[in-house]
């Protein structure tokens, strides 16, 4: 890997009465297939990158063929990258799916949770059920998990431990794009129950670039690879709700983007036109820093439609009180 050059960390600051309220130090890198092609802070870093990695933990949904033998739809593989709001579009699908491989909201073990999306968190309330498994952010990315089991012939229980077969295919599978071996690696468990992984910074990067590079790798990743990076750009609803971060940069760029962020001040994505691969993590886990962060980043990078990047703070009666905007060093 080529050493990339190195800047002081990139500053996301928020403003109030024109003063900065708040600053957030946020390490970042952005990487091609072959090496580092620039970084800000601590390419080195160790990162647990939560709900940033979920397009490479769908890769096996692909890779084992369990994809093809449900028929699961490009909007599915969608929802099993996704951090979703659980609006109607994202819960009718999700249960669609789950009626469809003979599974039901019973087998899913994200935990019960209440949904994102304020208008559905409301709608759930007056229903009597604020809270279900498949209103977890994750419920898409735990379908497409029992999708796998089913396919394979593997028990549906206990499918988040570490030991079972489906999280040692994802295991595999995060170790093939980064590069790591993590076999041997002590693992934590996310906020949904899976395992994690804590990676440096510059080999998350590297793995997403890889996702839209698939170069020199195996044969059935790197068609798993191909056909998400065909599903993924145009669907950043589907990947998070109406107004979320990634529907909104989706709509900033002019060229695909990959783009999802996770808890803690990660967000992982990629260019596909460009061969690139993005990481950061704001060091004090603020997320909506590493947010704006990206705007920056793809501001630096030409792929903004309509810069300025400052994005407006805005208070609950809809008025701008402030602005967000990411310093990147030179």
């Amino acid at each position: 890997m080529v050493t990339p050059p190195l800047h002081s960390p990139a500053v996301v600051e928020f403003t109030r009465a024109e003063r900065i309220e708040s600053a957030h130090i946020v390490d970042i890198v952005v990487t091609d297939r072959g090496g580092s092609f620039e970084s800000w802070g601590d390419p080195d870093r160790l990162v647990i990158p939560r709900s940033a990695i979920k397009s490479l933990q769908a890769l096996p949904l692909i890779s084992t063929g369990a994809a093809d033998a449900f028929d699961v739809s490009d909007n599915e593989l969608a929802l099993a990258c996704a951090s979703h709001s659980a609006e109607a579009d994202h819960v009718s699908m999700v249960a669609a799916w789950l009626e469809r491989i003979g599974r039901s909201e019973s087998d899913l073990e994200c935990g019960s949770d209440r949904p994102i999306d304020a208008s559905a968190a409301a709608d759930a309330l007056l229903s009597g059920g604020p809270t279900a498994p498949i209103f977890n952010c994750c419920s898409g990315k735990h379908t497409g998990f029992l999708t796998v089991a089913q396919h394979l012939g593997h028990r549906s229980t206990g499918y988040i431990e570490r030991r079972h077969p489906v999280q040692q295919l994802v295991e595999h599978a995060l170790s093939t794009m980064t590069g790591i071996d993590l076999h041997d690696h002590t693992s934590g468990i996310d906020g949904c129950g899976i395992p994690v992984f804590a990676i440096p910074l510059r080999l998350l990067a590297l793995a997403m670039a890889r996702l839209v590079d698939p170069v020199d790798l195996p044969d059935d990743t790197a068609a798993a690879c191909r056909r998400l990076v065909d599903v993924l750009p145009s669907r950043s609803h589907l990947v998070s709700g109406s107004g979320r971060a990634e529907e909104r940069l989706a709509a900033a760029v002019d060229t695909p983007l990959i783009a999802k962020s996770g808890a803690e001040g990660v967000l992982m994505a990629a260019l596909p036109e460009r061969g690139l691969g993005v990481a950061l993590k704001a060091r004090d886990g603020a997320s909506r820093a590493a947010k704006q962060a990206i705007w920056g980043v793809l501001d630096r990078l030409g792929a903004l439609s309509e810069p300025p990047v400052d994005q407006p703070l805005v208070n609950k009666a809809g008025r701008q009180v402030g602005v967000g905007r990411t310093v990147l060093p030179r």
